[in-house]
């Protein structure tokens, strides 16, 4: 059986800032809290990041808008397919709306519906917010 969750969160900087920072490996890194990361911009390209805990390739790419990939972890058994997200970013009053979706996600990682928020968001939030401190 698989798993789908939808998550949203405001992250403190333009839809450009967040799309780019996504889709390059030094600002990917540095924005999920350090873990290395390899990551492109181009469509069916593949990534991996988190020190290669999940990996998987671009499928679309619409700048400053949306991503979506196929995404799979360590934690995935050889049999399940890979997981797709979807990344929608849409510029809000406090930056940008970022909604999440994960699609297809074995039972046995449905933890990873928190990983986002802890791996990614609240890093992302810390990232952005200490990268306008630092512009003033």
């Amino acid at each position: 059986m698989s798993n789908t969750f939808i998550l949203k969160t405001n992250i403190p900087a333009s839809p450009e800032d967040v799309y780019n920072a996504w889709l390059d490996s030094e600002a990917h890194s540095a924005m999920t809290g350090g873990s290395p990361a390899i990551i492109n911009n181009e469509v069916d390209k593949p990534f991996a990041a988190h020190n290669a805990y999940l990996w998987g390739k671009n499928l679309e790419l619409i700048p400053n808008k949306k991503i979506v990939q196929t995404w799979r972890t360590t934690g995935f058994n050889s049999s399940d397919e890979d997981s797709r997200i979807e990344v929608t970013l849409e510029k809000s009053t406090d930056g940008t709306l970022l909604t999440l979706t994960h699609s297809n996600v074995p039972d046995q990682e449905i933890h990873v519906e928190q990983g986002w928020v802890s791996h990614y968001f609240e890093p992302m939030t810390t990232y952005f917010n200490n990268k306008t401190i630092g512009k003033l």
